[in-house]
């Protein structure tokens, strides 16, 4: 049977320290009681033995006159009772358990004899009874139980209390040394991973804290820096490419023969929906805001522009609360999907939208030309373009890496089936 662990890092190493810690004190405690229980006995023994000499010496000193004042003032002065054994008394033995009282008894019987008697209580008297014998008669000597204890002092256990307290602090301390850092790093990396510049992590502690921080503040740095190239980078695309574009496209107009016009414009678009699906993959919104949106409402926003591209767009939208998503992001990707489905859907396309298992799921089906399984997760990989069933001849193999992207970036799952009866399903599966 497996033990269930509690779930954070620092609850399982608060816990291992402090099983630690208890386990240490546990063993710790047994190692002193068992090297003092030889001792303890052997005291234990002599006093006993010393008290049962003391009371036969003195009972046998005393003239019989004198043994009744004699035993009232043991009595009164020492808590002894000594006692005329009887025939119809009732005792109780010893608890069997403690080993000091077994260690103790097997001494006074070595001393006194075998024949000495023990009980923990004799006709309803709580005490140490023990007997002896002067002559051929029996008596019992009841010893107060106090003088026999071994109480724990009330300091001892509050001083005992404040260690442990103090062990425990100590233990969520180190635990905490540990797990801080660990907890920071991972805040920041899922703020890195959103498209967010984190800030810097403090690089104090351990070594070894030191040294990954001051890495992950040199990544962050260095993506940061890359980020603003790429940006850079972009606009010179963006600018150098499409000017020259417009020229041309210009020019094309110019052109008399019809054919060769509409041919050269044909490839001006192409290339231009080329450079724009680079941009859209480079830049993807990462810098957009969440905010709450009614999702039924945004698809009914996208699939209306796509209305006069298609034969027919059903739409199977299901009522369900607002979600947090990035509005322009999300109708890019869906726009991808719907664009997908226009090239290879067969005319029928269906947009629907569900909640299961506590997550939206967006799907866009179609009744086109299906995707092999084997290449559902290639397909979805940037500038792959598959060999016979949308093959994407007329743009950069960038549309489903797009809603790859974006998935991964509002923490959802992108997944292509196969639909019964043929055709694709693309759903985006987002968290609530």
């Amino acid at each position: 049977m497996r033990i269930p662990l509690p779930g954070s890092l620092l609850s399982r190493a608060f816990l291992l320290i402090v099983i630690l810690i208890v386990l240490s004190l546990a063993a710790s405690v047994a190692i002193f009681r068992h090297a003092e229980q030889e001792p303890r006995s052997r005291q234990m023994a002599q006093l006993v033995v010393s008290v049962v000499n003391l009371t036969r010496a003195a009972v046998m000193s005393a003239a019989p006159e004198w043994r009744g004042a004699l035993l009232a003032e043991l009595a009164e002065s020492e808590g002894l009772r000594v006692q005329i054994a009887e025939i119809d008394e009732v005792l109780d033995p010893l608890p069997g358990h403690p080993p000091e009282l077994r260690l103790m008894v097997e001494k006074v019987r070595h001393t006194l004899g075998d024949n000495t008697r023990f009980a923990a209580q004799r006709n309803g008297v709580e005490a140490l009874w023990v007997s002896f014998f002067i002559g051929s008669e029996e008596f019992w000597v009841a010893l107060p139980s106090e003088r026999l204890e071994h109480p724990v002092s009330q300091a001892l256990l509050m001083w005992g209390s404040v260690v442990l307290l103090l062990a425990l602090l100590g233990a969520y301390y180190i635990a905490r040394q540990v797990v801080h850092p660990l907890k920071r790093l991972a805040l920041s990396a899922q703020q890195l991973g959103q498209g967010g510049t984190p800030l810097p992590l403090p690089e104090r502690g351990a070594q070894e804290v030191i040294a990954v921080s001051a890495a992950f503040n040199q990544m962050s740095a260095d993506l940061a820096a890359n980020e603003r190239e790429r940006a850079l980078v972009l606009a010179g695309i963006s600018h150098d490419l499409r000017t020259p574009l417009a020229r041309v496209r210009l020019a094309a107009e110019l052109i008399s023969e019809a054919s060769l016009r509409e041919g050269l414009c044909k490839d001006v678009e192409q290339m231009d929906a080329v450079i724009r699906q680079f941009l859209d993959y480079a830049r993807l919104d990462e810098n957009e805001n969440a905010t709450k949106v009614e999702i039924d409402a945004l698809v009914r926003e996208v699939t209306n522009g796509f209305s006069a591209a298609s034969r027919s767009i059903k739409l199977d939208l299901q009522a369900m609360t607002a979600l947090t998503v990035r509005p322009l992001l999300l109708k890019r990707a869906l726009a991808n999907l719907l664009d997908n489905a226009i090239k290879y859907g067969g005319g029928e396309i269906t947009v629907q939208l569900c909640s299961e298992a506590d997550k939206a799921v967006l799907a866009v089906m179609d009744r086109g030309a299906g995707i092999p399984a084997e290449q559902c997760v290639a397909v979805k990989r940037p500038f792959i373009r598959l060999e016979a069933a949308r093959s994407d001849v007329s743009g950069a193999g960038l549309g489903l890496a797009i809603v790859e992207r974006a998935a991964r970036l509002h923490h959802g799952e992108f997944h292509l089936e196969q639909r019964d009866g043929g055709g694709l399903v693309a759903k985006l599966v987002l968290p609530q």
